[in-house]
């Protein structure tokens, strides 16, 4: 009987194992494929414009850019994902910051807001990409 088991568990695992393979392999093509692109451009613009705005809304509370994320106040449920979608640093007093999607849908969106998309903010693209 602990024989039969013991080749049970054996098969399963080989089962797991190609099943969870196949699985990964295809998601890996299925990504490099760039079938995923319009939807991380799409995402990644949405979360560019909703991570912008809560950050300049800080400076017109505080008088000042966010040191780090984390600092953001009355955040709703939504924005945790925005926020771990991006990169953002400011500069030493506040004045400056750099933002950056690192994550639209699945992967890295290309993205190139125009140059009056950034008018009136802080952005810095020197500041970048964050250490």
């Amino acid at each position: 009987m602990t024989r039969n088991i013991k080749i049970l568990w054996i098969v399963f695992i080989g089962v797991v194992l190609v099943v969870g393979g196949s699985i990964g392999i295809g998601a890996y093509f299925l990504f490099k494929s760039g079938v995923t692109r319009p939807f991380d451009n799409m995402f990644g613009d949405q979360y560019l414009k909703s991570a912008v705005a809560l950050v300049e809304l800080h400076k017109v509370r505080y008088g000042r850019y966010p040191d780090a994320l984390e600092d953001l106040q009355f955040l709703g449920k939504w924005d945790d994902i925005v926020l771990d979608a991006v990169e953002y640093c400011a500069n030493p007093d506040g004045t400056q910051y750099y933002l950056e999607v690192r994550r639209g849908w699945i992967g890295k969106p290309e993205l190139s807001p125009p140059p009056q998309f950034w008018q009136g903010t802080g952005f810095n693209k020197s500041l970048g990409p964050c250490q």
